[in-house]
């Protein structure tokens, strides 16, 4: 990831695209992600296909998975600010311009690729073949723990945020493993960063380079508020994100029915049992009675459908 983001970088600064930076950085890096994935795919297991090798499996519940997803990240958020809205800590700034607008639209472009490329960077690839490594529990906390330690690294970063951010890789972990695909995971990441930044104008996990029309700032202590860090530095989202597994956990039922329990597939040998000899004699003497019954058939007459005349009326005639 890091590694995609310093070539990425490059590029950008080398194009010098002003407010698109942003985005085509994060289009460059969904492009090595993608295409570096699957080529280690292929040279190990020699199968060419960006969505099968990034946990992005095309299948009818593909939309509905994401929008479970961003219904899920837009209710933990909403849980997360009432708190401080009710407290009177939100003071929101609103720019109503062309420009705050079409910086709001690419915003939206990029966040929604920001999360692609962080599901596919800790719950992709190198997720799935640690899952048969080690185990799905301890692949979960291991990367879970990489994904908090490198969010050390971003601005205004916490102890508290560190830890938040651990509960949020399990709780993405957990996406992956009741459904084996991204699509889950990066509607929860979706909206929980969308919402933030476009709808209520807060830092997101440190940072506060979208241009958004909302431009908030947030009173009150650090564990109802995270200070410049946003809500992920708060200590009250842990008492957000812990339930929200549980949410997860029991609306992706079908999901982990349909898609994560393996195939029941018939083993050992075929056996034939003869039944029993009573039941044989049984049946043989059933067959012998219906061969001993006589079938009573219609009269020639009403089969060939000529109807029947009686001898005294035509002598009468």
């Amino acid at each position: 990831m890091m590694f995609s983001s310093r070539i990425a970088d490059v590029i950008t600064n080398r194009l010098n695209l002003g407010p698109l930076d942003q985005l085509f950085q994060q289009i460059i890096i969904s492009f090595l992600l993608l295409n570096g994935f699957a080529g280690l795919d292929w040279i190990i297991n020699r199968r060419l296909s960006l969505s099968s090798s990034n946990a992005l499996p095309k299948r009818p519940t593909s939309s509905q998975e994401w929008l479970r997803g961003v219904a899920l990240g837009w209710g933990m958020t909403l849980v997360t600010i009432l708190p401080i809205v009710v407290a009177g800590s939100f003071h929101p700034l609103f720019w109503f311009s062309p420009r705050s607008w079409g910086l709001a639209v690419v915003a939206l472009f990029t966040i929604a690729l920001l999360a692609l490329n962080l599901e596919l960077a800790f719950r992709g690839y190198i997720f799935v073949h640690l899952i048969a490594a080690i185990g799905p529990e301890a692949a979960s906390i291991l990367l879970s723990l990489l994904y908090a330690l490198l969010s050390s690294l971003r601005p205004n970063s916490t102890s508290v945020s560190i830890a938040v951010t651990f509960l949020f890789g399990l709780l993405f972990s957990a996406a992956y493993l009741r459904t084996h695909a991204l699509w889950l995971g990066c509607g929860v990441h979706f909206a929980w960063y969308a919402t933030m930044a476009l709808l209520l104008g807060l830092p997101v996990a440190g940072y506060t380079t979208l241009g958004t029309p909302i431009s908030a700032t947030v009173s009150g202590p650090l564990w109802l508020s995270g200070g410049a860090y946003g809500p992920e530095g708060a200590a009250l989202s842990v008492m957000v994100v812990i339930p929200a597994v549980f949410i997860l956990y029991r609306m992706t039922r079908g999901y982990a029915w349909d898609y994560t329990h393996e195939p029941i597939v018939p083993m050992g040998y075929a056996v034939t049992i003869a039944p029993p000899a009573a039941h044989t004699a049984i049946e043989a003497e059933a067959a012998a009675k219906l061969d001993a019954l006589v079938q009573i058939g219609a009269a020639p007459s009403m089969i060939s459908g000529t109807p029947v005349t009686d001898d005294r009326t035509r002598s009468k005639e």
